[in-house]
């Protein structure tokens, strides 16, 4: 559909365009090259990480991380239900299994109180996600892994640049993963890179992502021979994206001050409708609003109708996420099924995620917000949605 107002825009410049014609006009370089090392450290150093490693998606960078912690068969993994399904994937990736536990309404991350009550024996990682460009209750869920001796790793593929106090989002776990998929905040178009300050897990990643080829210099630039020291795979992220992503790097903060001014402005706009809640963040958290969610009070199906609504005219809105659990894959492997999360599933059947990008324009917001305000005021419209 051809959409007035689409949920998202990737936010480039010349900038961009240049770094990428830069590498293919070289003739050379396109898989492997300078600037994979140079993004990766980049990136580091924006979480202030000691090393970063890339590879072609944030799924196969979990499925490689999985492996380089030495997870497997029978180990579980808490997760949260209300995410991506890759999150969920990924252990059984390597035969562990995902265990669901409830999510909280503040963040919209993993429960701590109920993540202590899904830990067992079994339990060898928990791995919350930071939805939408705000930080979890990280600090909370560190304690509950310490205690129980367990890995925490962030899934914070929507959320690089949210902190809380000073302290970015991506630096509290043993690792942490990015995503750099088309609707991140900055992006390769496809991509992910795992941060962490363990010498021992990169120098797995960085053999899993290669064919376990032990690389001592640019693969398709030498001419020695490089030794294959385990199996893995080609998961590495190309030469080409990379330049993207050292150009897209370079705005992050500017792309975060814009959304974080949009966002700003829709609040404002929103916040006198008394059948909506808005996004928001614990104190001294700082959201980046990589998506701008709100909170329908009376449910599924007055949601449901406010997003007919407005794909009708033009604006796209969507539901991030309907939970994991109650996919039709889930329901048949492990027998999961509606009331297994009550809360989750009512944050799930509650939410609706709206337009929000840098460019997004007052007009649009306006009418965004004119189209919301119809709906729940204007009782011809009310009652035919």
């Amino acid at each position: 559909m051809n959409w007035k107002i689409p949920l998202f825009k990737i936010y480039w410049d010349r900038e961009d365009v240049k770094a990428v014609s830069k590498v293919i006009k070289s003739g050379r370089n396109w898989a492997t090259g300078e600037y994979v090392d140079k993004f990766e450290r980049g990136v580091a150093k924006y979480v202030s990480a000691r090393y970063a490693i890339s590879f072609n998606s944030g799924t196969s960078a979990l499925q490689s991380l999985m492996i380089a912690l030495g997870i497997g068969p029978g180990d579980e993994v808490i997760v949260p239900s209300f995410s991506f399904i890759a999150t969920a994937n990924v252990p059984l990736f390597v035969r562990a299994v995902p265990i669901f536990a409830e999510i909280e309404s503040e963040t919209y991350g993993l429960d701590p109180k109920d993540v202590e009550k899904k830990i067992t024996k079994k339990t060898k990682a928990i791995m919350p996600v930071h939805y939408g460009g705000c930080a979890c209750k990280i600090k909370e869920l560190k304690k509950i892994a310490r205690k129980h001796k367990l890995l925490l790793i962030e899934d914070a593929a929507e959320s690089l640049g949210a902190q809380i106090g000073n302290k970015k989002v991506g630096s509290f776990g043993e690792t942490a993963m990015f995503s750099f998929c088309a609707p991140k905040v900055i992006t390769t178009g496809e991509g992910g890179v795992i941060v962490t300050n363990f010498k021992e897990i990169y120098e797995k990643l960085k053999l899993l992502r290669s064919h376990g080829r032990a690389e001592s210099a640019d693969y398709f630039s030498s001419a020695e021979y490089m030794d294959y020291l385990k199996l893995g795979y080609n998961f590495r992220m190309s030469n080409i994206l990379a330049s993207l992503g050292i150009s897209q790097l370079k705005k992050l903060n500017k792309i975060i001050k814009l959304r974080k001014q949009k966002a700003r402005y829709l609040s404002e706009k929103l916040s006198k409708i008394e059948e909506i809640r808005l996004p928001g963040f614990p104190k001294g958290y700082s959201h980046i609003y990589q998506i701008y969610t709100i909170y329908i009070k009376k449910g599924k199906g007055l949601r449901d109708a406010l997003k007919e609504h407005l794909n009708k005219k033009g604006i796209m809105a969507k539901v991030y996420f309907p939970c994991i659990h109650l996919t039709k894959f889930y329901r048949k492997k492990f027998g999961c099924k509606k009331g297994d999360l009550p809360i989750t599933e009512k944050i799930s059947e509650s939410v609706l995620t709206l337009p929000m990008y840098p460019d997004l324009k007052r007009k649009e917001i306006d009418f965004i917000v004119k189209e919301i305000k119809n709906f729940f005021y204007d009782k011809k419209i009310f009652k035919k949605d």
